[in-house]
Formats: structure tokens, C-alpha cells, sequence
């Protein structure tokens, strides 16, 4: 008999060890590319992945200064900051799968079990050059603050798909670019080529998400951006604010209609 999805997804999210997870994300991409893998969720998702020992997880808040990135101890910073975000979204994509899958079409297992295996790559590529500059996954603190939002949306596929993809990744198309300059700007070819490999990705992970969130507003009869935004003023502890990276959110399908009232409101106090 074959490995369930939820199996996969739950085998993902229990590897504590980082390139235990990663081997076991790209596993799971595998055999459900391959057909190894039977569409049943028979196995609960837990309410917290396993975590190594290091890094020391912190509140946002106790996080210490990054500074810019424009010293080598500063870029260090940075690139284990990218590499924690990277490492969490692994379990962000398995346990979307594990926990939403039997609510929605194959197709969607068909997305996050491919969006998982890019974050994995991207861990092992952002950890790989962390390693070639001295340091290692684990060497700074780091924040919780993307379980938190997964932890606040286990019981809502919708509140999920609203708050991680269509809000959470979609700040990393805005901060990417940005993030690019200042490493050119400092020499580190090896380091913009991973982060534009990155940003290209991310835009099809961003688009998921407004695709199935979309699907599911179609089943339910509601109107998408009105439903978005009341699901983000519940859910999001953040603000929604600029700037934003408008042309690469259209290309994922997330238009200003979505986004672009509660900026204005954050703005001004109230809607425009």
C-alpha cells in the first residue's frame, strides 16, 4: 500500500532536523509527482512543526537589529534572516497540503506539494551560501512570527490561503527587490543570483494562493477582495502597508482591489 498525502505532509512537518525536512519535502513532491502517493488525509497535522535546537526562536519585537546589509556581518544577518523565512515556508506549504488538501480539487495538492519543494530548495541554496560566508542556520535568533499566522489560520482554509501567500509572501515580492540591490551593490553576485531564482518563484507561490482562494470564493458565493480584507483585519496582527511591488503582485493576481483600501486605510484612518 502506498504512503498517503497526509503521511508525506506530516512526515515533512515532524523532521526537526533541516536537511531531514528538506530531504523529506523533496520526497514528498516526488512520489505525488510520480503517482507513489494515495489522495487520502488520514493523518492529523500537528499544531507546531518540529524545530532543531537552534536557532533560539524569539518575538518578533526581541528580534536585535539586522542593520542594512551593508557590512559583511550585516549581509550574514540577512541571508540567515532569508534562510529562516525559507525554512519555515517548507512547513508552510506541507501543512497547507496536509491540513486543507481533502477541501479542495488534486490541483491543490498538485501547487503546494510543488511550492514546498521549491522552499526546500530554496533553503538549501540560502543555507549553502550562509556556509561558504562562515556561518550556519542557526547561528542568530530568529521569529516565530510566520508559524504564528499559521497557527492562527489552522482551522480556516481561507483565513490561511488570505493571510500566508496573499499577505506574508506577498511582502517578499515588495522587499525582494530592494533586498537584490543592496547585496549588488556590495558584490555579492552569488547571493543576487539565489535571491532573483527566489523572487521568480515566489510570484507562482503568491499566484497559488490568489488562485485557490479565488476557487474557493467561487464555491461559496463570496466576493473575493471584501471576504480578503475581512479575513486580514481578523487574522493579521501586521498592518498592510507600503510600498508594494504592484506590477509583481498583478502578475500573481493579486490586484490593488485586494490590498489597496486597507493600505489606504492604515494611511489615513479610514477608507478611501
Amino acid at each position: 500500500m502506498n504512503r498517503t498525502v497526509g503521511e508525506a505532509a506530516h512526515a515533512v512537518l515532524t523532521a526537526a532536523d533541516p536537511r531531514a525536512k528538506v530531504k523529506a519535502a523533496r520526497a514528498a513532491a516526488r512520489d505525488w509527482r510520480l503517482g507513489r502517493l494515495d489522495f487520502r488525509f488520514d493523518v492529523a497535522m500537528p499544531d507546531r512543526p518540529a524545530r532543531p535546537a537552534v536557532p533560539e526562536l524569539l518575538p518578533p519585537n526581541r528580534m536585535p537589529k539586522r542593520g542594512r546589509g551593508g557590512s559583511e556581518r550585516g549581509r550574514i544577518a540577512l541571508i540567515h534572516s532569508l534562510a529562516h523565512i525559507e525554512f519555515v515556508a517548507i512547513d508552510l506549504a506541507f501543512d497547507a497540503v496536509g491540513r486543507f488538501g481533502a477541501e479542495f480539487p488534486r490541483g491543490f495538492t498538485d501547487d503546494w506539494m510543488a511550492v514546498g519543494a521549491d522552499e526546500a530548495m530554496h533553503f538549501a541554496l540560502v543555507e549553502r551560501r550562509l556556509n561558504r560566508l562562515g556561518s550556519f542556520y542557526g547561528a542568530m535568533p530568529a521569529h516565530d512570527g510566520l508559524w504564528e499566522a499559521a497557527f492562527a489560520t489552522r482551522h480556516d482554509a481561507m483565513a490561511r490561503l488570505a493571510v500566508v501567500p496573499m499577505v506574508l509572501e506577498a511582502r517578499g515580492l515588495d522587499v525582494t527587490p530592494q533586498t537584490i540591490e543592496r547585496f549588488a551593490s556590495a558584490d555579492d553576485e552569488p547571493t543576487v543570483r539565489i535571491l532573483r531564482r527566489i523572487l521568480t518563484d515566489e510570484v507562482r507561490h503568491v499566484a497559488a494562493g490568489t488562485r485557490w482562494y479565488g476557487w474557493a470564493c467561487i464555491r461559496d458565493s463570496l466576493d473575493p477582495a471584501s471576504t480578503w480584507q475581512a479575513l486580514v483585519s481578523s487574522y493579521f496582527r501586521g498592518i498592510i502597508k507600503p510600498p508594494f511591488n504592484d506590477s509583481a503582485r498583478a502578475a500573481a493576481g493579486l490586484t490593488r482591489d485586494f490590498y489597496g483600501p486597507l493600505a489606504d486605510m492604515n494611511v489615513t484612518g479610514h477608507t478611501a
